[in-house]
This record gives structure tokens, C-alpha cells and sequence, in this order.
């Protein structure tokens, strides 16, 4: 028998589960790479077993046991368990086990995943329904008491704000550190600190005394717990690739990778995605770092997601650390004193005044109202502003990453997003869509962010996992009811179809209610 044609890939986009096989597998590879779609007939001859089975992005083979990733943290099923899910289908993207088992939690950890009858503190029935590694949104911002609520009826166990946090590394850790009940952390921002920190305007080059002002300034601040780097040219375009470039060389392996909201959004010149894409390339080689795009589909990739991923993938190919992320809806949003406003937004972008639907509101924008909006800096959605196909295309890359670029704020001027973006991701572009199967969608939020940051934020290492011995981080989901049900005009609006959260071990979502008196959540530090 023909071993190669055994292993099986769980690919994106090539006939994806429906709800009622959601587990199935989609296609058969030979050893060249080349896929075979099986949601249709396949050749009996073949047998496929549950061993050969391989994830998304990992390098390993899906498990037919649980995987012990902590032998130290490990217990025994006689164990009193803290936690204990029952009967769920326990799903780890990062080694492809999937199975009806029982999980016990104990101290903080997975201390048991098997088929044991086991006895906890707290028993969570989980029949018919998926347990998951708690989701991880890589693309968040300050982890605020009200935007974070959201976040956990969205299954999110740990907030990274790796497009850049607004604050110094020590008040940051300082206001957060038992505040919150997820997991947080963030990445030294270049726009916000160029700004407060060195007084440079924002369309000027930097000087070479602020140059070495701004150089010691994140070398302090990545030492302080921030990983990484996060650029943003387009809202700062006085930043030169040689100002990017030597402060990307300070990011040492701890803090080796960089992120690019980067310089342009549209496809005609002056200044076009293919340029924009290039010029991260180019960082990238000049400093050897591991480079992040930042929601792609709305920015270096908008209208030519084709020629942008080609780009992407010729690049991997040629050994380049690059990927990218995005979030699930066809319109992106920021607020309207923003230099992504300046000049002709509206040839730029595609869209118009009517496009413009002010956040939290029914309100849609129009030539007089326009500059009453601009005044009070109000933050507006761009109905329209990212073709479907764009989406679709950039969700299929098995380099990609599910990030919501949002976190709501208490004024209700917010993005859908903010709320919404995992559930969403699973509900229609799973579930309803067929576009990825769910392992894929689930490798997207959990494992695929974890590796990303690991080697900047140390404890990320335990977390995106659902294995014996690594951090209890859960998130617990019906995956025929599991949606976003934020809207533009309401944006603040929980997802549905996720009954439990555990963040270190602790249930903050319980039965789909939240837990607003526990604060488990930990600082994800780079030191």
C-alpha cells in the first residue's frame, strides 16, 4: 500500500466538514504536496488510520492517545480534580487528537485527558460539545474591564496586544496584573512611543539624535516585558524603512519578531500593497527577524490578496518567517482623525461617504456630515471596504491567524469585531461556509498564535494546547450554535454558543454566564 496516500491533511478550503461531520477529514496528499479532494468518493483500497492523520501547520501526526506535554504536571484519574469537563470532544490542533474524553484540571494545568470516570470539585458536562485550547487573539489592545467581558463570551483566554499597547511596559503590567480575567500581554509600540516618547511628528523623518533617543527607549521597554516590535507607517509615514530596520535589530531572540500594520492599503500608486509588502520583506532580511503582517485583508493585501499572497508564500518558501493575520468581516474600521483619512480616501479605499456607518450607531455618514464626524474623532466602520473573495483567500493560507484588531471600549463606539471574531470564524466560516474544517479554524485561534509568540512571551509555550501538563486555558463550545451576534449599530453583543471558559484553571464563562469576581489572568512577559 501506497503509505504516503495514508497521511492525511486536515487542508483548507478543499471540501471542509459539514455540522454533522465536522470531524471528517478533507484531503488525501502525495509527498510532492499535491492535494486530492476527499469529500467525494476515495478509493477503498486505502486505509486511513487515526494515526496518520496530520494538522495544520504542526509537524506532528495526529495523536491517538492524549499527548503529555508536563509529565511534572500530570496526576492521576483517582485525582480530586479542581475541574473536571466530561464527555466533550476534545480537540488539540497542535498534535490532531480528537476524541470523546473526560479532562481533569487541577493547580492551573491538564492533569488528565483519557476515558477515566473522574471526580472534581466542580463537574462541567460537556456532551456535545467541542473542548477546545482557549482561544488567543494575537491582534487586541489594553485588556480594558469592559472590552475584556466580550472577549471571554468569545472564548478568548489570553488578550495579546501585538499591534502595539499605549503605555510604558512597567504601569502596563503594573494596572492589568490581577485585574483581568484573561491572560495579556503586548508589543512595544513604535507609532505611540515615536510620538509621546521622542515628540517626533508623525509625516517627519526622525533626526539622528531622536534616532538614538528612540533606540534606548525600546531597548528599555522590551526589556521591560513588551515582545516585540509593532510598526504602523501608514498612521506614522515620516518612519523610513532605516528607522524600522534599526530598531527592529534591537528585538534579540526573546523578542525577535516584528509587526507591520504596514505602510499602504490599495493597489494604486503612489505608494501600493506590493511596495508596502516588499518593504516588510526587506526588514525581515535586513535584520533577520520573523516578521507579522497585521490584518492583512485590510491592509497590504485589499484588492490584491492574490498577487499579495504570492508574495507571502514566495517569500516562505525562500526561508523568510512571515505571516499574517486577519479577522472575519468584509469592513474594517478606525476613527476618522486618523491619517488613513488624509488625501483621497475615497478612490483610495473604493468606497464613499454613504460606506461610512459611525460605530455603536445606525448612523451612516454623508458629505455634511462628514467633518461634524471628523471633529469629534469618531471611529467608523468602511461598509464594504474588503471584497469577500479577499477573506476567503487570505483564511485559507495555513499561515494565517484569526486577530480581531479590536477591543471594545465603554462608549460603544466600537467594531463588531471587538465581540465577535472567534465565534464568527466558526460559526459561518466554518459551520455555515465550508471553508475550513474545524481543526483548522481552531488551529488558527489557538496553536498557530501560541508558536508565533512563544519565543517572545515564554508561558505562551504552555498555552494553545489541550494536553496533559500544559496551562489550563479551555474554552467549551457548541459547534452546531456557536455565532457572533455583534452588529455595527451593536456591536456590544456576546457571542453565543459558548457555555465554559477556564483561564488557568478557573471557570471565568460558566453555563454562558461570565464570572466578573474571578481575575485568573496572568502577564505575558517577555522577561
Amino acid at each position: 500500500m501506497d503509505q504516503n496516500r495514508r497521511r492525511l491533511l486536515i487542508s483548507l478550503g478543499y471540501g471542509a466538514a459539514s455540522v454533522a461531520t465536522l470531524g471528517a477529514i478533507s484531503a488525501v496528499p502525495n509527498r510532492d504536496g499535491e492535494r486530492v479532494d476527499a469529500s467525494g468518493p476515495v478509493d477503498p483500497s486505502v486505509e486511513l488510520g487515526d494515526a496518520d492523520v496530520e494538522v495544520l501547520g504542526s509537524t506532528q501526526v495526529g495523536a491517538v492517545e492524549p499527548v503529555v506535554f508536563d509529565p511534572a504536571r500530570a496526576a492521576d484519574p483517582s485525582t480530586l480534580f479542581d475541574v473536571v469537563i466530561n464527555g466533550g470532544r476534545v480537540m488539540d490542533p497542535d498534535s490532531g487528537f480528537d476524541r470523546v474524553m473526560n479532562v481533569g484540571v487541577i493547580g492551573g494545568a491538564i492533569g488528565y485527558v483519557g476515558a477515566e470516570s473522574l471526580d472534581g470539585v466542580q463537574i462541567i458536562d460537556a456532551a456535545g460539545q467541542v473542548v477546545s485550547p482557549g482561544f488567543i487573539d494575537i491582534l487586541s489592545y489594553r485588556p480594558n474591564a469592559y472590552g475584556v467581558w466580550f472577549k471571554v463570551a468569545d472564548g478568548v483566554t489570553s488578550n495579546l496586544g501585538m499591534h502595539g499597547i499605549n503605555n510604558y511596559a512597567k504601569p502596563f503590567f503594573e494596572r492589568f496584573t490581577n485585574s483581568v480575567p484573561v491572560n495579556f500581554g503586548g508589543a512595544f509600540h513604535h507609532q505611540f512611543h515615536r510620538g509621546l516618547g521622542i515628540k517626533a511628528a508623525p509625516d517627519q523623518p526622525l533626526a539622528a539624535g531622536q534616532m538614538v533617543d528612540f533606540e534606548a527607549l525600546a531597548t528599555e521597554q522590551l526589556a521591560g516585558g513588551f515582545g516585540g516590535i509593532a510598526f504602523s507607517p501608514e498612521y506614522a509615514p515620516g518612519t523610513t524603512t532605516e528607522e524600522m530596520i534599526r530598531l527592529g535589530a534591537l528585538a534579540g531572540p526573546q523578542n525577535g519578531t516584528l509587526f507591520f500594520h504596514v505602510r499602504h492599503s490599495d493597489p494604486d500608486p503612489p505608494g501600493t500593497n506590493a511596495e508596502a509588502i516588499a518593504e516588510v520583506l526587506e526588514i525581515a532580511k535586513a535584520t533577520g527577524r520573523s516578521v507579522h503582517i497585521s490584518h492583512i485583508t485590510s491592509t497590504g493585501g485589499t484588492f490584491t490578496m492574490a498577487e499579495t499572497l504570492a508574495t507571502v508564500n514566495a517569500a516562505r518558501a525562500e526561508g523568510v518567517d512571515v505571516t499574517a493575520c486577519l479577522y472575519p468581516y468584509d469592513f474594517w474600521a478606525t476613527r476618522l482623525q486618523s491619517l488613513r483619512f488624509a488625501g483621497d480616501w475615497r478612490s483610495r479605499f473604493r468606497i464613499d461617504y454613504g460606506n461610512l456607518q459611525v460605530g455603536g450607531t445606525e448612523t451612516i455618514l454623508s458629505a455634511d456630515t462628514f467633518e461634524q464626524a471628523k471633529a469629534e474623532n469618531k471611529l467608523v466602520a468602511a461598509l464594504g471596504s474588503i471584497p469577500l473573495a479577499d477573506v476567503d483567500l487570505a483564511m485559507q493560507q495555513p499561515w494565517t491567524i484569526i486577530g480581531s484588531d479590536a477591543i471594545a471600549d465603554p462608549d460603544g463606539n466600537n467594531h463588531p469585531r471587538a465581540s465577535g471574531t472567534f465565534a464568527r470564524t466558526l460559526g459561518v466560516y466554518v459551520r455555515e461556509r465550508n471553508l475550513l474544517s474545524l481543526m483548522d479554524a481552531l488551529a488558527k485561534m489557538t496553536i498557530l498564535p501560541a508558536r508565533r509568540t512563544q519565543s517572545m512571551l515564554p508561558a505562551m509555550g504552555r498555552k494553545g494546547r489541550l494536553q496533559i501538563g500544559a496551562d489550563a486555558d479551555i474554552t467549551v463550545f457548541d459547534p452546531a450554535t456557536i455565532i457572533d451576534r455583534a452588529t455595527v449599530a451593536t456591536p456590544a453583543r456576546e457571542s453565543a454558543g459558548i457555555s465554559t471558559v477556564l483561564v488557568n484553571g478557573v471557570p471565568v464563562l460558566e453555563g454562558g454566564v461570565a464570572q466578573r469576581d474571578r481575575l485568573p489572568g496572568q502577564p505575558l512577559r517577555s522577561v
